[in-house]
């Protein structure tokens, strides 16, 4: 496996590969990273990820600063997982001049759910992964990039950017890889204390119970069983910022029979420091 930093010396490396397999990331990676890479790798003929910690999607008060730097550590487990190439740029190197030039996805998907609660972070990320894409797929007939449910969302807003733009490139969506008592892996997760690790599955529990309840009700009754659900977690210690039923297809609120619906509970909240998120297909 080679490391590279600069996009001259990445797309020199990829030259003669005509598939690649990407895995973005931000590092500090933990089992559902290595997960992808093995999922992705079978579907390219060469595996690249990218380590990046990318300013744009952090707001002010957010913890780009004190986000976890584990380049080494990182290198060993993608060498390990089968990983080709990886792509560690320096922040002067993906952005040599201020990125005044962005992408704004749709408000109807990038401005609810997190992108209520953070302002401006879908901007972020489809900036910085379009950058990627065109770091590693440029000249490619086509690709495959690889994404975590986890982040439900962001996978939507990058599969819509990918068809808006039509670009040459499959989205893979891997299944959020979990704990043994569910909680769902996340890089966040080492900020928690061990008694606040104790408690954080409690947010899984509390999706799966919204769940349930959900499929047994009707629509004008989700409100209420949101509120009920983000009570029970606030007296457990929660700060939780959503938890909400929504259409798979468009993460709108749904209308109609429940029971027919394919639909996903999404899930925000902080435990102490640290936000948490996750979901449930039901």
């Amino acid at each position: 496996m080679q490391i590279v930093h600069t996009i001259a010396d990445l797309r020199e490396k990829l030259s003669g590969f005509k598939r690649p397999a990407f895995v973005p990331t931000m590092g500090n990676l933990h089992d559902g990273h290595i997960a992808l890479v093995k999922q992705a790798k079978p579907l390219g003929d060469v595996t690249v990820s990218s380590i990046f910690v990318n300013r744009l999607q952090f707001a002010p008060h957010e913890d780009f600063d004190s986000y976890p730097r584990t380049l080494d550590a990182d290198a060993q487990r993608l060498e390990a997982a089968g990983c080709d190439l990886v792509f560690a740029p320096r922040e002067k190197d993906l952005y040599p001049e201020p990125q005044s030039y962005k992408v704004h996805p749709a408000n109807d998907l990038a401005d609810i759910l997190e992108g209520h609660f953070r302002p401006g972070f879908f901007i972020g990320v489809s900036t910085v992964v379009m950058k990627l894409f065109s770091c590693v797929f440029a000249g490619m007939p086509t690709g495959v990039a690889a994404f975590g449910k986890k982040d439900y969302q962001q996978v939507m807003v990058v599969r819509r950017m990918v068809q808006q733009f039509a670009l040459p490139i499959e989205i893979l969506a891997g299944e959020t890889q979990r704990a043994e008592d569910g909680l769902a892996l996340s890089s966040r997760n080492g900020y928690l204390s061990p008694a606040e690790r104790a408690e954080a599955a409690q947010l899984s529990v509390a999706l799966k119970a919204l769940g349930i309840a959900a499929k047994a009700a009707q629509p004008a009754e989700l409100p209420a069983l949101e509120a009920q659900a983000m009570q029970a977690l606030a007296r457990r210690g929660w700060k939780p910022d959503y938890l909400t039923v929504r259409r798979r297809a468009d993460l709108q609120p749904p209308h109609g029979a429940l029971a027919d619906q394919s639909l996903v509970v999404l899930g925000a909240a902080k435990l102490g420091h640290t936000r948490l998120i996750d979901n449930l297909e039901i």
